[in-house]
């Protein structure tokens, strides 16, 4: 027998056992033992299989929501990183923020500014200061990169997993970026393409599965802003 108080407790608030999953089933299981082999309860089998949709929703649930999380917390990052990069008054200086708190905000390990020239080995005082952001490289080069070396359509944004076999582009620590974000510049007409590099040592950091729309925004607003540097 139940003890008296449980008994009164459980009369008093019978809601206590409909919301316990654990419970329920154990009745379900024990009113199922009581009617013998030969009889199948419909009852208890509509209620697993809602209770396994249930946890199919549940899970969904908890993935949509992790996904809002990370796409907002994404889209804060990106607008941060914007208006760093909108601060500096000198092109010298916008070239250094990029290395320093736009790379902190976005969390990446370092950020390359590429420019092709007819002429790179002839580039002003100016940008060989700043290798560390910017590399200079002859026509074509975005177009290679991009590729890697692969016959595949122009994108915009590119997403890859990478160990660079030289240390053209990112010098001492080539030995060290495992993925990589390429994103291409347009500067406008008469002028050769350039291209933003992201590079971090997460291999997982940037892969061609991810979403690319907030990095194509970032792009748009940086190569409106060196157009009027360039100008």
């Amino acid at each position: 027998m139940i003890e008296p108080d449980l008994r009164d407790r459980l009369l008093a608030e019978p809601e206590l056992l409909l919301e316990d999953r654990d419970v329920m089933n154990a009745l379900i299981a024990a009113n199922e033992r009581t009617m013998g082999n030969n009889i199948v309860d419909l009852r208890g089998i509509a209620m697993e299989r809602l209770e396994a949709r249930l946890d199919r929703l549940e899970d969904t649930h908890r993935s949509v929501i992790a996904a809002a999380y990370e796409n907002l917390a994404g889209t804060n990052q990106v607008h941060r990183a914007i208006l760093q990069m909108l601060d500096p008054l000198s092109f010298e200086d916008f070239l250094k923020t990029l290395n320093t708190e736009v790379a902190a905000t976005l969390r990446v390990d370092c950020i390359r500014l590429v420019l092709e020239s007819v002429q790179p080995e002839d580039s002003p005082a100016l940008l060989r200061k700043l290798g560390d952001v910017l590399y200079v490289a002859e026509p074509g080069f975005v177009a290679d990169y991009l590729a890697g070396g692969r016959n595949v359509p122009m994108r915009p944004v590119v997403l890859r997993q990478v160990a660079p076999d030289n240390d053209s582009l990112y010098g001492d620590r080539s030995g060290w970026i495992r993925s990589e974000a390429l994103m291409r510049l347009d500067f406008g007409k008469g002028r050769l393409p350039g291209m933003l590099v992201l590079g971090a040592e997460d291999p997982h950091q940037f892969k061609p599965t991810h979403g690319t729309d907030l990095l194509a925004f970032f792009a748009g607003v940086f190569e409106r802003t060196m157009r009027r540097w360039l100008s």
